[in-house]
């Protein structure tokens, strides 16, 4: 019997193969895991985000199925690139917030409560964006274990699967990372 990680994959790789109706048959498999991390995302966010977790869903939903380019691996590199989706859609939605709101101090994080140590109501997106896409131009590889552990809610051996280096690899760059993020943002407070 298959399990519904591996039906997943198949339906990924089935979809990657030009089925256009299996991205459909998998939807119902991932919605769950998808409002898990969205529901996850938002109770970070600050009080009275207007952005619900089933319109977070939703909308990242229409952009995977926009996705024509990506040679889907499996189930986790599906995640990974929801959790690009993700920060994406919740960066935009901040972004505009503040461009709506010019004047309103944007709330501040450290970096322990943006990258899961503590959650925190208060995460300022866009200022862990900027630090993320900064730590990017240093180390592509750190960026990336950052926005899986954080933005798909991997673990660290699921995250090794998606860059196909080994956990004990993943585990420095979290680390390093972490430290990085935690000059940066306390810098810019």
């Amino acid at each position: 019997m298959a399990t519904p990680q591996r039906d997943v994959t198949r339906l990924l790789l089935e979809w990657r193969d030009g089925n256009p109706h299996a991205f459909d048959e998998m939807a119902p498999l991932v919605y769950d895991e998808l409002r898990r991390l969205a529901r996850s995302h938002l109770r970070r966010e600050r009080p009275g985000h207007t952005l619900q977790s089933t319109a977070l869903v939703h909308e990242a939903y229409l952009r995977l199925v926009d996705q024509k380019d990506v040679s889907w691996q499996n189930r986790s590199h599906f995640y990974g690139i929801a959790a690009q989706m993700i920060r994406r859609i919740l960066v935009d939605h901040a972004r505009a917030r503040h461009t709506h709101k010019r004047g309103e101090a944007a709330p501040r994080v450290t970096v322990d409560e943006a990258v899961g140590v503590h959650q925190s109501p208060d995460l300022d997106v866009v200022a862990l964006d900027d630090a993320l896409t900064s730590l990017a131009e240093i180390d592509q590889r750190q960026s990336r274990v950052v926005e899986l552990r954080y933005f798909a809610g991997l673990s660290l051996e699921e995250t090794a699967e998606v860059m196909e280096l080994s956990p004990a690899t993943v585990k420095r760059d979290w680390t390093a990372a972490r430290a990085w993020l935690k000059r940066e943002l306390t810098r810019g407070a």
